[in-house]
């Protein structure tokens, strides 16, 4: 009994001084070793493409892969935009077509459907959301072929629409849509907008979007990187350079490689360049997170 009241005492004593149970040091030494090996795993690979970006082509392969040589990264920048009439240009930009506007397309949907699924009973509901909780288990991949002979039917194919069209479907955006609608929008609010004569589409636009505001902004960017980064879609529907995605183009230089050395330089300096407004996206967005997270804390 003792040994519990000064158990006991202890405790109420680390209480009022704000102290708590004292940290293993082997535990914390671990988890910050832990976390050093993965930001090194995920970190390095942007260290050497830069590092790499800075060098002309012959001081690739004979200097320190992971350190500078001659600094000639603007240089490479500008011979990069200017190589076969700012090619690189037009795929930067149909990638900001492609990812921008199909990921707003997508969210805007997916907010829509997921908020529907969530707030409004109907014959069949939980059957349509497992069809859709079905279609986030099918892979990508495995709809390209379908899609092509579906868009081939139509005389889409080589089209700008080949690309977007496809781009504006996200079962997972529908998914977190429903789920975040259902946490964080009251049923009491939407009932008070109707009694203040509020229609069912001003309430979800003035009131309800704004809730789900976090979840959106998660579903946006999902839905960009997954577009950025789409290769098979382009490959399969895409003859014309002019419009590539970034992905695709540079992977046809990559192919040209033997043929012509220098363009090893220009995949180089592209592939950092297209993963700017991935970085871009994502600290301009991140705001949205913290708020959500500072409101959900406190309800």
């Amino acid at each position: 009994m003792s040994v519990l009241t000064r158990t006991a005492g202890a405790t109420s004593d680390d209480l009022r001084t704000g102290k708590g149970p004292r940290e293993s040091i082997l535990s914390r030494g671990a988890a910050l070793l832990i976390m050093g090996v993965f930001t090194l795993y995920f970190l390095v690979p942007i260290w050497w493409l830069f590092i790499s970006s800075t060098k002309d082509r012959g001081q690739l392969l004979t200097t320190n892969a992971l350190w500078f040589a001659d600094f000639n990264l603007f240089a490479n920048i500008g011979d990069l935009l200017a190589y076969s009439d700012g090619v690189y240009i037009r795929w930067l930009g149909n990638s900001l077509l492609y990812a921008g506007f199909g990921a707003l397309v997508a969210t805007f949907l997916a907010a829509m459907c997921g908020y529907a699924l969530a707030k409004y009973p109907f014959p069949g509901r939980e059957l349509f959301f497992n069809v859709v909780l079905g279609g986030v288990l099918v892979p990508a991949t495995a709809l390209a072929l379908p899609l092509f002979l579906l868009f081939s039917e139509v005389n889409m194919t080589n089209t700008v629409w080949a690309v977007l069209l496809p781009s504006i479907v996200s079962p997972f955006g529908v998914y977190l849509s429903r789920i975040y609608a259902a946490s964080s929008v009251p049923d009491e609010l939407i009932e008070a907008g109707r009694l203040d004569g509020a229609g069912e589409v001003r309430t979800f636009f003035t009131v309800s979007m704004r809730l789900m505001t976090p979840a959106l902004v998660t579903v946006f960017l999902f839905q960009f990187v997954t577009i950025w980064n789409n290769f098979f879609l382009p490959l399969i529907m895409l003859r014309s350079q002019e419009l590539f995605p970034v992905t695709y183009g540079l992977y046809t230089w990559n192919t040209q490689l033997n043929q012509i050395p220098e363009l090893r330089t220009y995949v180089l300096v592209g592939s950092l360049l297209s993963i700017i407004p991935l970085i871009i996206a994502f600290l301009l967005l991140q705001r949205f997170w913290r708020t959500g997270l500072g409101s959900g804390s406190v309800k």
